[in-house]
């Protein structure tokens, strides 16, 4: 007799069990412990005909971020920073980086995802941690580290940038599900003592990092002027490559930098969405791929989105490919796999798949009018979108239903926010 039973559904995973099957889903604790027909258990989970999916792992978010939606709309990468964006940042304070934090984790849990590496900005950290600690959402995060002088006043002295970085570590990082993540923003925010010394004390407490790398154009010339250097090899010269390494977005990447994202086995996270809504430009997911390069996906922060919905990113990625290199260049079955278990590797999480051993992170979806016959995974990635989604667990624990995250009151988690965006654009000058 199991502890806890899923039955009646269509498990649907990636990975080593890359498959779809009608099976019985047994969890113990935190984990899956068996699948089968007609499995026992002390608690039943009736599913009634609707599908088991790992978790979503997003790996590129800005949780801070959420309250900016819609108010730094139609601006390429660098104005859409400097102009709206850090300022925004700036002007935060630490409730309203909790309610900012809290209405991202809303809109994730309910749309299936289940972990996610975030950068937070330079101050008020421990607040989405503790939005995340009071959902249950799985959580890596880091304070945005920037030690060069920017048109905002957001930065820091490269000794503070550090120490704050530290603190944060020995308070969050490994206290259940959150874990903690050095987040420098990207180069041309941070000196290279702050990079060399972001690998050191990184290494020292086996926490990631976390950064952007080559996602605009006039980024990469920037990088150029500021080092002499490619973005990537920059970074590689700094000891900032690994697969304890995630950068984001690595758009305009060239051969050599690709070779050694590669051989360093430095993860990707791919974030479509964004690409597009900042007219960044299109990763070569494909050619990442066949040279061995580690990619998963993320939504980004939500004024360059503007959703953080798996769905959507998956659509995009599998389509906006298409048009370059023909139909299926990115098939269904493998964007589904970046979206669960290449993102659940990519953070060291034993999960992103249904088998046993793995944690029992999953999202019930009912597939609806969308599915009639043919690939389930092709359904996920290009009919459904975050409305299917009934039930979010993590851990073996139910942490959203039927429109709700269970750890807070909706109608209190957009009140909280509304009244904190119109604080925070007043002090920024945007109002």
């Amino acid at each position: 007799m199991y502890p806890l039973v899923f039955k009646n559904g269509r498990v649907l995973s990636s990975g080593s069990a890359n498959r779809v099957v009608d099976a019985d889903v047994a969890v113990d604790g935190s984990r899956i412990v068996a699948l089968g027909p007609d499995l026992p258990g002390r608690e039943v989970v009736d599913l009634r005909g609707r599908w088991l999916l790992p978790g979503f792992v997003q790996t590129h978010v800005h949780l801070v971020q959420t309250l900016f939606r819609g108010f730094a709309d139609d601006l390429p990468l660098l104005d859409w920073l400097r102009l709206r964006i850090w300022p925004l940042e700036r002007a935060h304070d630490r409730d309203s980086v909790y309610a900012s934090a809290r209405l991202g984790i809303t809109e994730l849990l309910l749309g299936g995802t289940t972990a996610l590496l975030d950068m937070a900005t330079v101050h008020h950290t421990d607040a989405v941690f503790e939005a995340a600690e009071e959902a249950g959402i799985r959580l890596w995060c880091g304070k945005a580290m920037m030690d060069r002088d920017n048109e905002a006043g957001l930065s820091e002295p490269t000794d503070v940038s550090l120490a704050s970085a530290v603190e944060l570590a020995e308070r969050w990082h490994g206290r259940g599900q959150l874990r903690y993540a050095f987040a420098p923003r990207f180069v041309p925010s941070c000196t290279d003592a702050l990079l060399r010394g972001v690998a050191a004390e990184a290494r020292r407490r086996g926490c990631l990092v976390h950064t952007h790398a080559n996602e605009n154009l006039d980024e990469v010339a920037l990088v150029r002027r500021l080092t002499g250097a490619e973005n990537v090899s920059h970074l590689h010269a700094l000891g900032l490559t690994g697969p304890d390494v995630v950068l984001a977005h690595c758009v305009h990447l060239g051969d050599e930098e690709i070779e050694t994202l590669a051989h360093t086995r430095t993860r990707v996270a791919h974030c479509p969405g964004s690409n597009a809504k900042l007219a960044s430009g299109l990763c070569r997911v494909p050619e990442l791929l066949a040279r061995g390069v580690h990619v998963s996906l993320g939504a980004d922060g939500a004024p360059c989105n503007n959703r953080l919905d798996a769905f959507a990113e998956m659509r995009l990625a599998a389509l906006m490919q298409a048009p370059r290199l023909g139909a299926g260049a990115l098939p269904a079955p493998m964007v589904f796999r970046m979206a669960t278990t290449a993102g659940a590797q990519a953070l060291g999480l034993p999960a992103g798949e249904i088998r046993a051993g793995r944690e029992a992170d999953f999202s019930v979806v009912d597939p609806g009018l969308f599915w009639t016959g043919g690939d389930e995974r092709a359904a996920v990635v290009y009919a459904l979108d975050a409305r299917a989604v009934c039930e979010t667990w993590v851990g073996g624990r139910k942490v959203a239903d039927g429109g709700r995250v269970l750890a807070w009151d909706g109608a209190e988690t957009v009140r909280l926010a509304r009244e904190a965006a119109a604080r925070v654009r007043t002090r920024a000058g945007l109002a």
